[in-house]
């Protein structure tokens, strides 16, 4: 299935933001949450920072701490053969990990969904224990007069949902942890269904290491209950090794339609789609075999994680979608399709197992 891509991307690089912080320098940004406010097309884009100076032959992390609310820089010998630097994202010592990068969300605004302006200051920023650190991913849902925001706040505890809401992205007031560790790539459906609010997340057993997707259900946005699961990965498929939500479901005349992320076992990330019933969304009535998007670019397949497109948000304009998503988790690009063609591919394909 055909993605046209913006002859601009990628549309926003790390070089356009400035750092949170004197003692950091901007390496990434990408995955950014989505949605539209008083006519513009609003952005939520995660941004990734390391230490601006290193001293030879160490690697320092930058760790929000919440006694002092400023950020300290941890450092590691490179030569110390306790630490495991083999993944660019984290260092293993031990039973201990810790990110290279610390991410926080930068704000952007745009009247044609292409050209952004980047209000400088920090939108949001890990300020407690559960995102030392950092902050990833958010996912936007509007509902009633608010934009609820959902994100992974990241610890040496582990990655655990976090849900904070604005009226206006001038103020924010954070939630709190709506699911434990260790579960992320959450997103809230835009309405109640049958009275109550509906959330996909992808938790992981630490033991049987299946990160399949579930659903749970909410009166208030803030206590999850009747978890039930009901996407699993599928070996020999575009989503065998790993997958998770990546858009805000919304609805069309067959149903609910989920934009989601899948992993091989080489660590490529494409996208699918699978269909839901409008009634009951846990109910799965048509999946993709094959993604609806892969890396096909040079930005999208060479990078700091080659051959990543990862998507947390689109905008649905009638017929047509357009999906943002991180390339390689470095840069924010933008492409398009008619709505029609995703559901073209999922009714011309025979149904999927869960």
């Amino acid at each position: 299935m055909k993605f046209e891509r913006c002859k601009y991307n990628p549309i926003i690089k790390a070089s356009n933001f400035i750092p949170c912080n004197d003692k950091l320098k901007v390496l990434l940004s990408f995955n950014p949450g989505v949605t539209t406010y008083k006519g513009d097309v609003v952005l939520i884009a995660r941004v990734a920072v390391l230490a601006k100076e290193n001293k030879e032959n160490t690697i320092g992390v930058p760790i929000y701490n919440p006694n002092t609310g400023d950020i300290d820089i941890k450092e590691f010998d490179k030569k110390d053969s306790s630490c495991d630097f083999s993944d660019p994202r984290l260092i293993r010592r031990g039973n201990d990990l810790y990110l290279t990068t610390l991410s926080y969300f930068a704000l952007l605004t745009s009247k044609d969904g292409i050209h952004f302006k980047i209000k400088n200051k920090a939108f949001m920023i890990g300020d407690n224990d559960y995102e030392s650190f950092g902050i990833e991913d958010p996912r936007i849902t509007k509902i009633n007069d608010y934009y609820y925001i959902n994100y992974s706040g990241v610890s040496k505890d582990g990655i655990c949902t976090m849900l904070a809401r604005t009226k206006d992205f001038e103020s924010v007031e954070k939630l709190g942890p709506i699911f434990m560790p260790d579960n992320k790539d959450v997103v809230i459906f835009p309405k109640k269904i049958n009275k109550k609010y509906v959330a996909i997340s992808r938790p992981e057993s630490a033991y049987f290491k299946k990160p399949n997707m579930w659903m749970s259900y909410s009166k208030d946005l803030l206590s999850w209950g009747e978890h039930r699961i009901f996407l699993r990965l599928r070996e020999n498929h575009f989503d065998s090794s790993r997958l998770g939500a990546s858009c805000v479901p919304f609805v069309v005349k067959e149903g609910w339609l989920l934009i989601y992320h899948g992993a091989t076992k080489n660590n490529v990330y494409t996208l699918g789609a699978c269909l839901l019933d409008k009634n009951d969304p846990s109910i799965v009535l048509k999946r993709t075999k094959e993604p609806i998007m892969v890396p096909l670019t040079d930005y999208e397949r060479n990078g700091f994680m080659p051959n990543v497109v990862f998507s947390c948000g689109c905008i649905k304009k009638g017929n047509n979608l357009y999906i943002y998503y991180g390339a390689c988790d470095e840069s924010i690009c933008l492409a398009s399709t008619k709505i029609s063609n995703i559901l073209d591919l999922l009714n011309n394909e025979e149904q999927c197992e869960k």
